[in-house]
């Protein structure tokens, strides 16, 4: 690796929307989510929808005729 052109790679604090915070390495100092493993469908078994900016009710709006 060349020295000087690669950014400082330190542990980092993960903070989920749900409340769930966990450490991990990234170049920036705190990372926030919105969904992670503890609170998503896939890992839990337990459906719940996800809306992000207004998409379901969007989509429902473009496609109920």
């Amino acid at each position: 690796m060349k020295q000087g052109i690669h950014p400082d790679y330190k542990l980092t604090t993960v903070t989920c929307a749900c409340g769930n915070k966990f450490e991990t390495g990234s170049v920036r100092e705190n990372l926030r989510v919105e969904i992670c493993s503890a609170c998503h469908p896939f890992f839990t078994g337990k459906q719940k929808f996800v809306d992000a900016g207004g998409r379901v009710e969007k989509f429902k709006k473009k496609y109920s005729r």
